[in-house]
């Protein structure tokens, strides 16, 4: 697949990921590719709100993008986060196999549109609580 990142269509969101070519329902549309730790290390990484970038697997695969810029999937935005625009909305969920993770097409994605993926509600509620509390030790949103 051909990507590019550029700044995405919803506010305050930073960076998104397009597609160059199309996609069909049910492809596979790019691996969400970092370094490989396990959960006690995401635990820790968490704890020094370094997770902007973490995706848990199981207890010993977690993959942290955010050391790693050159995987693109890491751009990826979910068009039902923080910052929402009418019309946009998720093209794409996030999909375990094996030890790796892809972000899949839910939906035919046209050629220059942007990849939009799922975090879960759970990940919202939890970025909602530490805003809400002031947790965050560096401003990231």
């Amino acid at each position: 697949m051909s990507f590019i990142v550029k700044k995405s269509q919803l506010p305050n969101a930073g960076k998104g990921l397009f597609t160059k070519k199309e996609i069909k329902k049910g492809e596979k549309v790019i691996e969400y590719k970092g370094e490989i730790i396990n959960w006690k290390e995401y635990e820790k990484r968490v704890a020094d709100d370094k997770d902007g970038y973490l995706f848990f697997i199981n207890k010993t695969n977690c993959i942290d993008a955010f050391n790693t810029p050159q995987h693109k999937a890491r751009y990826a935005n979910d068009a039902e986060g923080l910052s929402k625009t009418k019309g946009l909305k998720n093209n794409c969920n996030y999909e375990i196999f094996g030890d790796k993770c892809f972000i899949v097409a839910k939906r035919n994605i046209i050629a220059g549109e942007e990849i939009f993926v799922d975090y879960t509600k759970e990940y919202w509620k939890c970025i909602r609580y530490n805003i809400k509390n002031n947790l965050y030790k560096t401003k990231r949103f």
